[in-house]
């Protein structure tokens, strides 16, 4: 599982893009979000880099934390 931190997000509309983006790396991933500690929790098959990449290019800084 990768762990991120993302300050930008602040919203359910933020948790949205976040998720679309995943999901266009690895349609089966499973993406939780928590508003609250601004984190998102990816299970997913596919490179934890791509995944990062792909949250910043939809304009979202991010940071791995430990699992």
């Amino acid at each position: 599982m990768l762990k991120l931190k993302v300050p930008d997000m602040s919203c359910g509309h933020c948790a949205g893009t976040i998720e679309k983006a995943v999901k266009s790396v690895d349609p089966t991933a499973r993406v939780t979000v928590d508003l609250g500690s601004s984190t998102v929790a990816v299970e997913t098959g596919a490179d934890e880099h791509a995944i990062c990449d792909v949250i910043r290019s939809a304009g979202y800084d991010n940071e791995k934390l430990a699992v």
